[in-house]
């Protein structure tokens, strides 16, 4: 359909009419929502103009003087030396290309996805009384309630965002001016790094283990740096899927309120357990407000339901709450109230039990096809959860190199200094099995080993 349009536009001069909808579609055979849909991305593109009442007409086009060509030098002074590097993160969101493997980003696999039950929802919250007028600033009272109970906090502590990076955003901005130094876990939320980056901090790493970051370094980093920001992910890290046990969260905690600093609990992973259940957030043994929570809906449910909670107490919270009115003003209605019945369904139960047996099966699928097809490649300490595993490459291999051959070949991968604020002391590769059905995981692993072998 949008093929006939643009055919439809070449023939004919700028302004000009295009035939009506219905003459277009009896044409075709195609019925009205496929013209109008057709019609809609021209209109994206600025190919063409709908006017109500009137019709579909030719857009007229600016041609540029000519002989010459736009001139945007004058921006680089302007923009002056600030940069925002999205470059890895686009890598991880775009859709991989017909037939291609995916083993990087962390979105679920579409037949993973609660979709009609939260179609339903969508639909009934897009037709209550209200449900498009605008909903309280912080959230729904009934939303922020349920993430209360999940969290451990009370409903006055939390403020609903649209989804983990947001929430991330706004964190950022609101407890450290530009300029100011953060403490992150290394390695670390690839998507942190890059945020933290944009608001003009200093990164500085901490190492983490096997049990997450380590305290006695970070009471190190804390006095060294004089930071009053630190991040971590207690809950199945991003990338390593280290789960931090009890007494390390005590001693996380501890070393963060020597230093009279804000820690981030970014808990995004925390509703994707395996075989072990996370300890309780760091924040329900914070009565002082050093711990910031982040939780969110959108790693476990689906991608566009762009669901979170921050959860904070004392002036930061009420400078969290301010910057995320500022910001956009509050999470549209319709999709608060979807996740209110989603979280409050049997469907909300029935669908995590399947997801943690599917996503168990594939981590097992993955670390089998490892040891088969690629055996140089090590996971020393498989995940209890989440979505990824942390993938310990042979002294020596260029992970870069390995990443853009093993893509030749057909399969998504994702370099481990990514995930790291400054040089990694070891190559790593991080991979994903949320996103394919085993049979190709299997696939993916066995072209990554071919890879490898060609590499040497």
């Amino acid at each position: 359909m949008a093929a006939e349009l643009r055919r439809l536009v070449a023939v004919r001069p700028p302004g000009a009419a295009l035939p009506s909808s219905r003459e277009i579609g009896g044409r075709l055979g195609v019925g009205p929502v496929t013209v109008s849909r057709a019609v809609g991305r021209l209109v994206a593109e600025g190919v063409v103009v709908t006017e109500p009442g009137r019709g579909t007409f030719v857009a007229r086009r600016t041609a540029p003087h000519p002989g010459t060509a736009a001139d945007f030098c004058w921006q680089t002074v302007a923009l002056a030396d600030r940069a925002v590097d999205a470059s890895a993160m686009v890598r991880q969101l775009s859709a991989p290309r017909p037939g291609m493997i995916s083993l990087v980003g962390g979105y679920l696999d579409p037949a993973l996805l609660p979709t009609r039950a939260l179609a339903d929802m969508v639909c009934r919250a897009a037709r209550r009384p209200g449900g498009w007028d605008r909903p309280p600033t912080s959230g729904l009272p009934a939303l922020r309630a349920v993430f209360a109970d999940l969290i451990g906090v009370q409903p006055a502590d939390v403020v609903i965002v649209p989804g983990g990076q947001g929430g991330l955003s706004t964190t950022l901005r609101a407890l450290v001016p530009p300029g100011a130094p953060i403490l992150v876990e290394s390695p670390t939320y690839m998507g942190l790094l890059a945020l933290a980056r944009a608001a003009d901090l200093r990164v500085i790493p901490v190492p983490a283990d096997r049990h997450g970051i380590r305290p006695d370094l970070l009471a190190e980093a804390l006095t060294l740096s004089g930071a009053r920001l630190v991040y971590c992910q207690p809950s199945f890290a991003n990338p390593t899927g280290s789960l931090m046990p009890p007494e390390r969260r005590a001693e996380v905690l501890a070393a963060v309120r020597a230093a009279g600093a804000f820690l981030i609990e970014d808990d995004t992973a925390r509703l994707l357990p395996l075989d072990a259940d996370p300890p309780p957030p760091m924040i329900a043994d914070d009565p002082d407000g050093h711990v910031v929570h982040l939780l969110s809906l959108t790693k476990v449910a689906a991608p566009s339901l762009r669901i979170g909670a921050l959860a904070a107490r004392g002036p930061a919270a009420s400078r969290l709450r301010a910057l995320r009115l500022l910001d956009d003003f509050y999470v549209p209605q319709p999709l608060q109230e979807a996740a209110v019945e989603l979280l409050g369904s049997p469907a909300w139960g029935r669908h995590r039990a399947a997801l943690r047996r599917e996503l168990t099966a594939r981590r097992d699928a993955l670390l089998t096809a490892l040891a088969r097809y690629a055996p140089q490649v090590s996971v020393a300490d498989p995940p209890h959860g989440g979505v990824h595993l942390w993938c310990r490459l042979p002294d020596g291999c260029d992970e870069a190199e390995l990443t853009r051959r093993a893509e030749l070949r057909g399969v998504l991968v994702g370099a481990g200094a990514e995930y790291h604020a400054t040089e990694p002391p070891a190559p790593h590769l991080r991979l994903t099995y949320c996103a394919e059905p085993v049979d190709r995981l299997a696939r993916g692993v066995q072209l990554l080993g071919e890879t490898l072998v060609e590499t040497g």
